[in-house]
């Protein structure tokens, strides 16, 4: 039985577990919390108490790793705003946190590492992007990612790919609360970036049974109609306060393709953000 390590069994890594699972995967799975073990445990899961931090790398890490085949990075950098403390940045480093962690990786059974990102690395841009677009991070939480990934992608102990995420929804992340109720949104015709955590799950599965390796793949549904028409509808669909939006100043926004994720995998979305 091939196995897999996840790395943060949180709100993609768990459901995710399990659908590995059901493919037959044995799986080993981290998780910060002692009160969650158990439930890693109960569904079948090899489970660690794993916190990284930016000086030390957790004893049980290279236990995580023993016997895997391929290692997935879903843990989020935890890291807001365009204008971070850079003390305060050091001290709670992501890019430490996961470099501190190569060593031990180049010297495990890992052979291939899933790294989750996320569309922020293109930042503010106002254009069509796809995965030839330069990345141009704004955000703290971004601009981390970007150098895990150069990271990751730099290092031949292993081949790796890396999955950027547009903005996430399904089970307790519902759109239409996002927005609902808020007053003078800015950029109302800006187009949507979503996935839904179904097709999230189906992704990574394809990039597994297909071993496609060594590359970057941008993941959000083909599907874009302006921030004030979607929200505005599905605040409406769940008897929710619309949201007001601010037309005084243009429009900002990226429209993110997944044409080449389409084509590489020959995978089909399953659910439509509407």
């Amino acid at each position: 039985m091939t196995q897999i390590s996840i790395l943060g069994c949180g709100w993609l890594g768990l459901p995710l577990a399990k659908a590995l699972l059901k493919e037959g995967f044995s799986i080993k799975g981290s998780t910060t919390s002692a009160e969650k073990l158990e439930t890693l445990e109960n569904t079948g899961i090899q489970s660690f108490l794993l916190a990284l931090d930016a000086n030390t790398v957790p004893e049980v890490f290279a236990d995580f790793l023993a016997g895997s085949k391929t290692l997935i990075i879903a843990i989020p950098p935890k890291l807001r705003g365009k204008n971070k403390d850079y003390t305060d940045a050091q001290n709670n480093s992501f890019v430490k946190k996961i470099e501190n962690l190569l060593p031990f990786i180049q010297n495990s059974t890992v052979e291939n590492v899933l790294f989750i990102s996320s569309t922020a690395v293109y930042g503010e841009a106002n254009d069509v992007v796809d995965e030839n677009s330069l990345p141009f991070p704004v955000t703290e939480s971004g601009k981390q990612l970007l150098e895990i990934e150069e990271l990751l992608l730099a290092n031949s102990h292993f081949k790796t790919t890396i999955l950027r995420f547009g903005g996430l929804i399904g089970e307790d992340r519902n759109p239409a609360r996002f927005l609902a109720g808020k007053e003078n949104v800015p950029n109302p015709e800006a187009p949507i970036n979503l996935i839904d955590l179904e097709d999230c799950i189906g992704i990574i599965l394809k990039i597994i049974g297909t071993n496609c390796w060594n590359t970057t793949l941008n993941a959000v549904t083909p599907f874009h109609p302006s921030r004030e028409a979607y929200y505005t509808q599905k605040a409406l669909e769940e008897n929710l306060i619309p949201p007001t939006f601010n037309h005084e100043n243009p429009s900002i926004g990226k429209t993110i393709l997944s044409d080449y994720l389409i084509e590489k995998l020959n995978y089909t979305f399953t659910k439509n953000p509407l």
